[in-house]
């Protein structure tokens, strides 16, 4: 029995086939420019760290999150940058600070949480403190934030 016809594809003579870099907008910067901007946060989010601003420090990290293909690093850096802060937060600043984020933030949030718990035993990633993150941030934006989290194609 000739099994070859499982090892055609198919949808490169479909018209309507759907690629992934057509549902959604790439990131605009060049990688380079990507990884750049990532490493140009890390000390301003340790500045305000240093202030006791930690809501102006995961601003920093959330806003211009690297997303698309070939960011890795920065992607990695940015989530590295992130769980250091989520690591130096006392359990009781957490709902002050999900609570004063925006919307789109808190998305971003969620995707970061969800990316940390991928990723058992990489860097200083406490699972604990992830899934206490994640039960505030789900007391305060709702199921809704997790749904979105789950269904952007810009993963970070």
């Amino acid at each position: 029995m000739d099994v070859n016809f499982r090892k055609i594809d198919i949808d490169q003579y479909d018209e309507d086939v759907l690629l992934e870099e057509e549902l959604y907008e790439a990131d605009p910067r060049d990688p380079a420019q990507v990884l750049n901007d990532t490493k140009a946060k890390v000390p301003a989010v340790r500045s305000a760290l240093a202030k006791g601003d930690t809501i102006g420090a995961i601003n920093l990290v959330l806003e211009g999150a690297p997303y698309g293909p070939n960011v890795e690093e920065a992607k990695n850096l940015n989530l590295q940058t992130l769980v250091s802060i989520l690591n130096s937060t006392k359990a009781s600043e957490i709902p002050g600070i999900v609570k004063s984020l925006s919307q789109d933030a808190q998305d971003t949030l969620m995707k970061y949480l969800y990316k940390g718990m991928a990723l058992p035993g990489w860097g200083d990633v406490s699972g604990s403190v992830l899934l206490g993150w994640h039960e505030k941030l789900t007391e305060v934006a709702g199921t809704g934030c997790i749904v979105r989290a789950m269904t952007d194609r810009r993963t970070v």
